[in-house]
């Protein structure tokens, strides 16, 4: 591991992915600034102010846009001001797309940091399998149901504990400037068969009901969720029901050596989250 006095800054440190990287970082004895806008180490994206204090003698950024998403002229003025405080790496989070290619919206937060002149690591993720129990699926997998316009489509949803496994490799150890690694679990699945999976952990009786792309627009809309974010989860999962997320990706194993976690083992252990 490369030591340094530096700290570490984590941005989205309540975040999926972030709440675990720190834990991680400072269990190994690494300087840490959890960044947020509430707690810890203050950083907004939309107020220039917090950044400087945030960054003035970090070592490393991990660096995550994608949980707010942010302006792509934004994360390039931000990561200049990163380098120009004498930041020497940055592990990005992105996310996957068609053809070993990230997603169109993360093209621009890549090519920042790949412009950067400093070492950089992009970690191009999967869909998170935690979706289904922290966040955007567990309402409708409460409520017995999950709609989606995504088909018979399947994903290798890949769970953030090896996200964060990686992203801390790369922050703290040497062979992962330069890196692209994509990052899934180790088998694609359906959300059909995702559901079953929970269903049968938790004891739930749990269904998944494909839908026509209109109706769940028009269904977010009602919800009050603004219209970009519907654009943009519409489109993520056509895309999956379209077969973009149909393969396995050995991004763990390269960082780490090991095999990803199965989506099955993550659902065992969480099957609290459905009761």
């Amino acid at each position: 591991m490369t030591t340094s006095s530096s700290p570490v800054l984590v941005l989205g440190a309540r975040g999926k992915t972030g709440s675990r990287v720190v834990p991680r970082l400072t269990g190994l004895g690494v300087p840490v600034r959890a960044g947020s806008r509430s707690t810890g180490t203050r950083f907004e994206w939309a107020d220039r102010s917090s950044w400087g204090p945030a960054l003035e003698g970090a070592g490393a950024v991990y660096l995550v846009p994608m949980n707010e998403h942010v302006e792509a002229d934004v994360v390039t003025e931000f990561t200049g001001a990163a380098v120009a405080a004498g930041v020497r790496r940055i592990v990005l989070l992105s996310a996957r797309g068609p053809g070993g290619r990230p997603q169109d919206l993360q093209a621009p937060a890549e090519r920042a940091v790949r412009e950067s002149g400093v070492e950089w690591t992009i970690l191009r993720a999967a869909w998170f399998a935690q979706n289904f129990s922290e966040d955007v699926f567990l309402p409708a997998l409460l409520e017995g149901e999950l709609a989606l316009p995504a088909g018979e489509g399947r994903e290798a949803f890949v769970d953030v504990a090896d996200i964060a496994d990686v992203a801390v490799a790369a922050l703290t150890g040497d062979g992962h400037a330069g890196r692209v690694y994509e990052l899934s679990g180790p088998e694609p699945l359906s959300f059909r068969e995702a559901v079953r999976l929970i269903a049968e952990a938790s004891g739930r009786d749990l269904r998944y009901t494909p839908l026509e792309a209109s109706v769940f627009r028009a269904r977010l809309a009602e919800q009050g969720v603004p219209d970009a974010l519907v654009s943009i989860l519409t489109d993520l999962l056509g895309d999956i029901a379209n077969g973009v997320g149909d393969h396995a990706d050995d991004g763990v194993r390269q960082a780490l050596g090991r095999d990803p976690r199965p989506f099955a083992d993550y659902v065992k252990e969480t099957a609290g989250a459905w009761a």
